[in-house]
């Protein structure tokens, strides 16, 4: 019987194997290495963006980290002011104050309407705020639509003027480190149907079908916006620029004719909970929120009494649904957080022009709200004055009106705190 020989394979196919195996490692090393640098120069890239993930949620990035805006509407007139007091040059710097409680509770963004009259005192603020307790400055321009005379976004003059407003704000606060992002207006697409601050031209008037007329209103509006948005872009493309919203008013409107936002600010006041809202945005818009306006009142138009509980139990719930529909939960991934109604009460808001009121803190409701179940019965039930999560007292503390923090302040630091130790999760 003769033994078959064994084949055996040649030298040098088996250097040239191990040759081409030890490429292809090479290359998968380089590729890894690419990539990790691509991602830490991304992860590391100054300023803010808006980043869509490998589960197509929305994350806001804000010089690298990832960042949920626990935000407070921010207006600190103090108690016997009014609406024209420039707290930004306030000598006892209430900012101070407010940072600090701010920091402690997990704050990490404020919200200004709009900044005041001069730049060294606004970047004082910013500056401020970022440096000494890490708390960022979503800047914003109300675009006339609550002055007076009332807006007319139709009238060339008009726009101009505004384009020249924004565009002088962006330049003098583009190199502030603690500016977060630019919204621009604040609700004006209620003026659409003319029921609030309504504006017009002839060829408008001409409309005769009440439909037409508000979509070429929110076509001439929409389209101003946008151009609005590449003049901010244009001089800061570091940053993202959203418009104010009244809920999701018009969206789709705002999503054909305003391509260069990155992110829509809303404003929203449907009780305790936002409902199908971010569904809705989703599928009617396509890009994320931030809810710039949301909240509840303290006081209780029924019993006629300071009502902490029912505040903190909705703004909590809100919250909830922010950071459920955020990047950490398990919603719709088009959240990028939100600034409560407000940081501190404000005393002059139901009598604006009465100054004698300014020092009493008013317990009569402006508004009707059903949404804000627990003291309604039809009558107007929300209270201007009573929003914040800090109260104000007459008597001075640090040169200023003493700040008395209210239950939403404590629970909503408690729950933050709970956040912060289980939503550290990888953003990508």
């Amino acid at each position: 019987m003769t033994a078959k020989k064994i084949k055996t394979k040649p030298k040098k196919a088996t250097k040239n194997r191990k040759l081409l195996i030890a490429l292809l490692l090479l290359l998968l090393i380089l590729l890894l290495g690419v990539g990790a640098t691509l991602l830490l120069k991304f992860s590391s890239k100054p300023g803010t963006y808006i980043h869509k993930n490998s589960k197509g949620d929305y994350v806001l990035l804000a010089n690298g980290r990832s960042l949920i805006v626990k935000g407070m509407c921010y207006s600190p007139i103090p108690v016997g002011e009014g609406s024209v007091y420039n707290w930004w040059g306030d000598a006892a710097k209430p900012w101070m104050t407010d940072g600090k409680l701010m920091k402690d509770a997990g704050v990490n963004a404020v919200r200004f309407y709009e900044p005041g009259d001069k730049p060294s005192q606004v970047k004082k603020v910013i500056s401020d705020f970022y440096d000494n307790y890490g708390i960022y400055s979503i800047m914003g321009h109300g675009l006339g639509f609550w002055d007076f005379p009332h807006a007319n976004y139709a009238d060339p003059a008009f726009q101009q003027q505004i384009k020249r407003q924004v565009y002088q704000m962006v330049k003098a606060y583009r190199n502030e480190p603690g500016v977060l992002a630019w919204v621009l207006g604040n609700e004006a697409n209620y003026s659409f149907d003319g029921s609030v601050n309504p504006w017009s031209t002839s060829e408008l008037d001409s409309i005769d079908n009440p439909r037409d007329r508000k979509l070429a209103k929110a076509k001439i509006y929409y389209t101003f916006l946008n151009e609005l948005a590449q003049i901010v872009k244009k001089i800061d493309p570091s940053r993202p620029v959203g418009f104010g919203n009244g809920e999701l008013g018009s969206i789709e409107v705002a999503k054909e004719y305003c391509p260069d936002f990155d992110f829509v600010g809303i404003i929203i006041y449907r009780g305790k909970s936002f409902g199908n809202m971010f569904r809705q945005l989703k599928d009617r818009y396509g890009k994320p929120a931030i809810i710039i306006e949301f909240g509840c009142d303290s006081y209780n138009a029924l019993k006629q009494e300071p009502d902490e509980e029912n505040q903190s139990f909705f703004l909590k719930t809100l919250w909830n649904e922010i950071e459920y529909n955020s990047y950490t939960g398990k919603g719709e991934g088009n959240s990028l957080g939100g600034c409560i109604f407000e940081w501190n009460d404000e005393w002059w808001k139901h009598e604006q022009d009465n100054i004698g009121d300014w020092s009493t803190q008013n317990t009569q409701a402006g508004w009707t709200n059903g949404s804000y179940y627990f003291d309604t019965e039809g009558n107007p039930n929300m209270n201007e004055e009573w929003f914040g999560i800090v109260t104000l007292k007459t008597e001075k503390e640090n040169g200023i009106s003493k700040r008395v923090p209210k239950k939403a302040y404590y629970d909503l630091k408690e729950l933050w705190e709970q956040e912060d130790k289980v939503t550290a999760c990888d953003w990508r």
